[in-house]
Parts: structure tokens; sequence; C-alpha cells
């Protein structure tokens, strides 16, 4: 666990990664105020298990506030929308900011946290307010068999955030542990849905272009290419990059 001083070491991630260049500006108070609260909590010495309780607890109250799938993370700055890929970008800037070992897990349509402490694996699920934060080993082994188990239904029941145009649950093929920095292309990707969604290609192939380059994934670029497609074939424009 890191000492206080570490808090504001350069080379930690920034919230900044999570942003379009046009969002930079957006309120920080929101942020500000649960960093300060959670540097104090850290400063009295908590043991790793209740830091990272409080960390979990604080982060819902004052940022993860309402579900929305393929929120962006200025969303969640101001408004507290937040899903299961900002809600995660959240508490793993978080996470490294206090020196926690942990990994950013990637399925299908989802996306959630494993932390290690003392030989332990905890899970860390944003989307789940109550009872997100499970630490017997049996709630552990619980969760992580739905998304190892084809067609698990509880997998079925709280993956919700994270998905492509046509989401297939008869099995679940992707498990795979990612950056923060692969995180943000998934945030860029999140959004991009919701411009193809809504037939805006342009702007949709933009986010990918950007995702594509935090991670180059099958998933984003397979998206790209079919909407480079559909522009083509919808309205005749040409915009391959």
């Amino acid at each position: 666990q890191a000492s206080i001083s570490d808090f504001s070491s350069p080379e930690k991630v920034s919230y900044l990664l999570f942003l379009e260049e046009s969002e930079q500006t957006v309120s920080l108070t929101n942020w500000e105020a649960l960093q300060s609260e959670l540097d104090q909590k850290a400063a009295k010495k908590l043991d790793s298990i209740a830091l990272l309780r409080v960390i979990f607890q604080k982060t819902h109250q004052r940022l993860l506030k309402n579900y929305r799938q393929h929120s962006t993370f200025s969303n969640l700055l101001d408004k507290g929308s937040y899903d299961c890929v900002s809600g995660s970008a959240a508490l793993g800037l978080l996470l490294e900011r206090y020196g926690y070992s942990f990994d950013v897990v990637e399925t299908d349509y989802h996306v959630f946290i494993q932390v290690y402490l003392a030989g332990k694996t905890l899970i860390l699920e944003s989307t789940l307010p109550v009872g997100g934060m499970i630490t017997s080993t049996s709630g552990v082994r619980n969760y992580l068999a739905a998304y190892l188990t084809e067609g698990a239904p509880v997998a079925r029941d709280i993956s919700e955030g994270l998905a492509g145009t046509k989401v297939d649950f008869t099995d679940n093929t992707i498990f795979r542990k990612v950056s923060l920095n692969e995180l943000a292309g998934l945030q860029h990707y999140n959004e991009a849905i919701v411009h193809f969604n809504t037939q805006n290609y342009k702007e949709a192939i933009d986010l990918l272009s950007k995702a594509y380059t935090r991670y180059p994934s099958e998933r984003i670029e397979g998206l790209k290419a079919l909407s480079i497609d559909l522009a083509y074939h919808s309205y005749g424009v040409d915009i391959r990059k």
C-alpha cells in the first residue's frame, strides 16, 4: 500500500486518459472531493481491506450514482452517470493512487476489477453499489465462474455495460486482463457505439480510431471496419483511413 506522499506521483495514470479533448474542461469538483476524502482516510493508516472498502463505498456515494449504459467519463464526473467501463476506470485510478495490486478484466460484454491482497483475490463490481465488493473465497469463485462458464446466467444478469451491435450470450469468448490505458480504449469504444447506433458513422470511426491506438483489439477493429462499410453503403461516403 502506498504512503500518503505517493498519492500525486507523476507516473500515475491520469483521469485525462478517459476524456476526449473537447471534454477536458469538465468540472472536477466531485472527483477532487472524493480524492481529498480518501487521502484523509488513507493518512489514518487503515489496513488495506478497510481502506479498500472505504474506496468502494465513497466512490459510489460521491461519483457512481446512476447506471447508464455507454456513459462517458465526463458524464460520470459531472452527473454521476456511469457504466461498467467508466465505473471501473474511476475505481482503477483510485486503486492505483493508493498503491493496490489489481487487474481490470474485460469479458465479452462486461468489465470488472480483481484486487490482490494478502494472497487472496477480491472482486470490485462497479455496477453493484451494494454487494459489489466481494471478499469471500466462495463469493469470488462463484462470480468468476459466471464468466468462465459458457452461457452463464449470472453473467447475463449483471453484464450490461459493454456490448457491440449484436450481443451473443451463448458463450463467453473474452476473459482478458487489460491495463488502464487499454481500458481508456474501451471507454472510447463504448462512446463510439452510441454514435454507431444512431448512424453517425463519421463520429463513431473517429472514436474507434482513438480507441484502437489505446487498445488494438479485435472488437474495436471489427466495429471500425463495419462503420466504414456502412458509411459507404448508406451514404456513399468513403471514409477509409
